[in-house]
């Protein structure tokens, strides 16, 4: 269980029952520069001063003692599906109980990957759904990436008002599953994202040979969970990496993402990219960095099924390599939930029928603070540039997101590193049956989690409101 820190308060209060400022005493308050002990103060939602000691604030003011916690900007997960429909399977987490979750793992912001939506529609249809799914239902902030299902001239020419009106500055593509695109059409679109300064994020798998592959196997009666991960081996997903790279230079340098890279090869192919000079980043996820193929051994091997899949234990160190070295930019989560005991046993005769994803927005910030900061692999700094500052930077928040500066949003998580946290299910808010992360021991833990200056969950107890999330307009893509 989490333990209860007791923090030391003061509370005045509006009417209304809110607090107009805060002030966080004496934390170790930390950005992707650097980290020192200091005071901030809170004012409407918004840092209002970071000194060595405030001594003035309005008498309305909530003071919190943080002496030996880390005060950094709340989390920004830029990689989640929540309420989408893969076919065979819809999501059991929507906006309200995923970004409840996200919360209490000390996450404020989520950008969400769109699901498809009817054959043939435009970009903004799946837009208007998706502000309707979040509205009224997310405590916490929120955007979306455009997702592309098909590329023509009507297509092409709507991308720009996605970008300078809806502020939607980043589209995904797919290479796999039913909408995936041919090379012409990622290179058009690649081409006009670029025009238009939006940021091109890819799922990179070659499709053609996994279904080969995953075709052989069935054909030859190998319908157990482990054979997901043969049909779906890291060469398929390397190629299309250094694929999608080629087809960006070929786009005049278009600026590109790779999302949930699980492998070091494709990490290589990242590097070379960069040494020439191309605009590349690449993003991963802690099931890559903690887990691998042998989950697929396991009796409740269904719960780790997801695309890519986990890989042989050796590529773990390989991205870990990245992270230290600064080759990959962002930790995300890919959180896509289905339950064990309904939805993933879809599965349990055939791989190829259960629907890809785990749960995890929860878990991101703990465990890479753990396995990252509290292991000796990484600074804290360096921490939040994974967590918040790079996904901020790269997607058109910053500097009202991930800064811990005057001015900013006064998103916030306090860390207590001297938490010990064995992770359990029973611990976390979102709407699944599982953690594929169950058992593992966590030092540090989120222990107060500040959206715009509220109070969301504090020692393990979500504290927010359904609807108290807000949707943010991205600024273009800038280099």
């Amino acid at each position: 269980m989490v333990f209860k820190r007791s923090f030391s308060t003061h509370q005045d209060t509006h009417s209304d029952g809110t607090s107009s400022a805060m002030l966080i005493r004496q934390g170790i308050v930390v950005d992707h520069l650097e980290e020192k002990k200091a005071d901030v103060l809170i004012v409407d939602g918004k840092i209002a001063d970071i000194s060595e000691t405030i001594s003035s604030y309005p008498e309305e003011t909530r003071i919190i003692d943080a002496s030996g916690l880390y005060v950094m900007p709340g989390g920004i997960d830029v990689h989640t599906h929540f309420n989408i429909d893969v076919g065979i399977a819809k999501s059991c987490d929507d906006f309200y109980t995923g970004t409840r979750a996200a919360a209490c793992g000390g996450t404020t912001m989520v950008v969400d990957h769109m699901g498809f939506g009817p054959r043939g529609c435009n970009l903004h249809h799946q837009l208007s759904v998706y502000k309707e799914y979040a509205k009224d239902t997310a405590v916490i902030d929120y955007s979306f990436h455009g997702v592309i299902q098909h590329i023509n001239d009507e297509i092409l020419a709507e991308m720009a008002s996605m970008v300078e009106v809806e502020g939607i500055s980043s589209f995904k593509l797919y290479l796999t599953y039913g909408y995936k695109l041919d090379d012409e059409s990622v290179l058009r679109a690649l081409t006009q994202l670029n025009k238009v300064n939006a940021l091109t994020t890819v799922h990179p798998e070659n499709d053609a040979a996994i279904t080969l592959r995953r075709n052989q196997l069935l054909d030859e009666g190998k319908t157990a969970p482990k054979y997901h991960a043969q049909s779906r081996p890291l060469e398929c997903e390397a190629e299309a990496i250094a694929r999608m790279i080629n087809l960006a230079k070929l786009a005049d340098n278009a600026p590109l993402y790779i999302v949930h890279l699980s492998n070091g090869l494709g990490l290589d192919y990242v590097r070379l990219a960069r040494q020439n000079h191309q605009p590349v980043w690449a993003e991963t996820c802690p099931q890559y960095l903690l887990l691998d193929e042998s989950c697929y051994e396991r009796d409740d091997a269904l719960k780790f099924i997801l695309s890519p899949p986990l890989r042989p234990v050796e590529e773990r160190e390989k991205l870990w390599q990245g992270l230290i070295d600064g080759s990959i930019d962002t930790v995300a989560t890919d959180h896509c939930s289905f339950t064990y005991l309904d939805q993933k046993q879809r599965g349990k005769d055939n791989f190829s029928a259960c629907p890809n994803g785990l749960p995890g927005v929860e878990n991101r910030m703990p465990l890479l603070f753990s396995e990252g900061v509290m292991s000796g692999r990484m600074s804290p700094s360096r921490f939040v540039e994974l967590t918040s500052y790079m996904p901020a930077k790269l997607f058109g928040m910053f500097p009202q997101k991930g800064n811990m500066a005057k001015g900013s949003d006064a998103d916030l998580v306090l860390f207590d590193p001297k938490q010990q946290i064995t992770i359990t299910h029973d611990l976390l808010h979102d709407n699944t049956d599982y953690t594929p992360y169950e058992s593992m021991q966590c030092l540090g833990w989120p222990i107060m989690t500040i959206s715009h200056g509220q109070v969301v969950a504090c020692n393990g107890e979500f504290m927010g409101e359904a609807g108290n999330g807000r949707f943010v307009r991205r600024q273009p893509f800038s280099r």
